[in-house]
């Protein structure tokens, strides 16, 4: 087959993949977007038309042409959590079915690193912004508003922003895991955290004012450490507690990982969890359910909070009421054995 290509690169170009597979440009490109309106039969014969020409679509210059992209960005502070990856597949699923293109950012818990993220990004002019908290620099702060993009907050609520947001109270679950660990009869208790990222410090201050209540709270019995969450830190975490704090008997881990480390660390000194230490972590990860003894811990929503932000800012973008701006999921303690 002989094929002409644009005129500038000799690339295989849209109208081509239409021709060949029969179909008009518009219903080609919402084919190879993955719009859900689209036939399956026709979906398979955009593909193949694409394939056998080798054709990959210009983003950048339907951006140009359209005055905005199919672009959706969204700013996660890890990709090595699984909170995260929980979100970022339950986003793309919804995203995925309106044909919008979900580009990741990753800014490291460093809010420099993501004012600089948001800056390229809007360079771009993506559609929206889905954004994890509300820490950010003044500048990011400032080229968002500027932008005029809509943006929804994942994971905190913050009412007096009036910026739409879905996640869940993160003082409200602290204070369940301190009146858990209360309600056990655990008097020595302390909250031992790593990446001190502002979610993990409003746990801790939920944590510490029911603490305070019930007049068991001592500042000395907080373990903060700002390096990555992880399960060997945890069990080096746990033994400097033990060394240095040995009547502590109740820990509550602002992660599940750490808390998986000092469980570990437990069965390597002969600590018995729950009867000389009771521990209670934080998302249920997985491994939570199979480690001995098995964690009890605060689930939650992570892939629902993914769904009701992607949808949410689908409402936006369609200027259709999405429902209240602040959207509570709210989060659930699972009882088990430490």
């Amino acid at each position: 087959m002989t094929r002409i290509g644009t005129r500038t690169t000799g690339r295989p170009t849209l109208s081509e993949v239409a021709k060949l597979s029969g179909v008009s440009p518009i219903t080609a490109s919402r084919a190879l977007r993955g719009v859900a309106t689209v036939a399956p039969e026709l979906v398979a014969k955009v593909q193949e038309a694409a394939a056998s020409l080798g054709y990959v679509a210009n983003t950048a210059a339907r951006a140009l042409a359209s005055a905005q992209s199919q672009s959706i960005v969204v700013l996660i502070p890890s990709l090595s959590n699984q909170l995260f990856i929980d979100t970022l597949e339950a986003i793309h699923q919804v995203m995925h079915g309106r044909g919008f293109e979900v580009l990741i950012g990753n800014f490291h818990y460093d809010v420099g690193a993501e004012e600089n993220l948001i800056r390229n990004y809007l360079a771009y002019q993506p559609r929206g912004f889905l954004l994890t908290g509300f820490d950010r620099t003044e500048a990011s702060q400032r080229m968002l508003a500027a932008s005029g993009v809509p943006c929804v907050h994942m994971m905190e609520l913050q009412a007096q922003s009036k910026a739409p947001c879905v996640g869940f109270s993160q003082q409200q679950a602290g204070q369940v895991a301190a009146r858990y660990l209360l309600e056990r009869g655990r008097r020595h208790i302390g909250y031992v955290a790593a990446q001190l990222d502002p979610r993990v410090m409003q746990r801790a201050e939920g944590f510490r004012q029911t603490l305070r209540e019930a007049g068991c709270y001592d500042p000395a019995l907080e373990f903060m450490s700002p390096l990555p969450s992880s399960i060997g830190l945890g069990g080096e975490m746990f033994a400097r507690v033990l060394r240095d704090h040995p009547q502590v008997d109740g820990l509550f881990f602002c992660n599940d990982d750490l808390a998986h480390g000092a469980i570990y660390e437990a069965s390597r000194q002969g600590i018995a969890v729950p009867q000389q230490v009771a521990m209670i972590g934080f998302n249920d990860l997985p491994a939570s359910a199979h480690v001995v003894p098995r964690l009890t811990s605060i689930r939650t929503p992570r892939a629902a909070i993914g769904r009701q932000a992607a949808q949410k800012l689908l409402d936006l973008l369609d200027q259709k009421p999405g429902g209240p701006q602040v959207q509570d999921l709210g989060f659930e303690l699972i009882v088990r054995e430490s």
